[in-house]
């Protein structure tokens, strides 16, 4: 039950500030029809119920479940196992994303269909499962992240160079749409298993950057598919 009313909680101090303000704005400034105004109070109960039930739903299942998975898998002794895996989950995790969806869609309109919104989803969900399977492996060789982000962030200022601009923003807005509601807990959680598992070490050093390192791979997709499109 204490479970249930703080995320009733968190997610009221979430909406409320907003809903505040464009009521204010309501009425003293813009003056909407009542029956937008009406849609939007509707929207704003629709919104916090579903994000109730939805975060309710990540800790009943979405982090216990991630944390097993990812305490399991390098009980396999074999590592390409558990990176394959992991490149497996972070692609479909990232499909199932709602916020990849949303920039994928107004990417497609925006662009007329010439972007079309299943190949972006499907690059981005690519370019985060293939740098999440590369984060796993710094877990396991405990290997130095600043190198991997110094890296990574080094070859994305290169890329953009030779990408048409309208591609930057999208690369960027995508490697902040996988830091999502669905994405991010899970990984998090799924890092925080494997390296719980691994003796000598601390899991919650290991899981710090695992979110900013894999959040590279769908700016560098992006930015890759930018440059077949240009």
């Amino acid at each position: 039950m204490q479970s249930v009313n703080e995320t009733i909680k968190e997610v009221v101090q979430a909406i409320l500030p907003v809903a505040l303000v464009v009521i204010v704005l309501q009425f003293t400034i813009i003056w909407l029809p009542m029956e937008d105004f009406l849609q939007f109070i509707i929207g704003v109960v629709m919104v916090s119920a579903g994000l109730i039930f939805f975060l309710m739903g990540v800790h009943i299942g979405l982090l216990p479940i991630g944390e097993l998975i990812g305490s399991s898998l390098p009980r396999f002794g074999k590592v390409w196992i558990v990176v394959l895996l992991s490149v497996i989950l972070g692609f479909v995790i990232t499909v199932a994303e709602p916020d990849v969806r949303v920039l994928a869609n107004y990417v497609d309109t925006v662009s007329d269909g010439e972007v079309n919104r299943h190949i972006l989803i499907y690059t981005v969900a690519l370019g985060l499962a293939l740098f999440l399977g590369m984060a796993i492996l710094r877990i396991i060789y405990n290997f130095p992240i600043k190198y991997l982000l110094t890296g990574g962030y080094g070859l994305i200022f290169i890329l953009a160079w030779f990408v048409p601009e309208q591609f930057i923003s999208i690369s960027f807005d995508a490697g902040g749409v996988t830091t999502g509601p669905l994405a991010v807990p899970f990984i998090l959680a799924y890092g925080v298993g494997v390296a719980a598992v691994l003796g000598g070490r601390k899991s919650s050093d290991d899981g710090f950057g695992l979110v900013a390192l894999a959040s590279i791979g769908p700016v560098l997709s992006v930015l890759i598919l930018g440059i077949i499109y240009g």
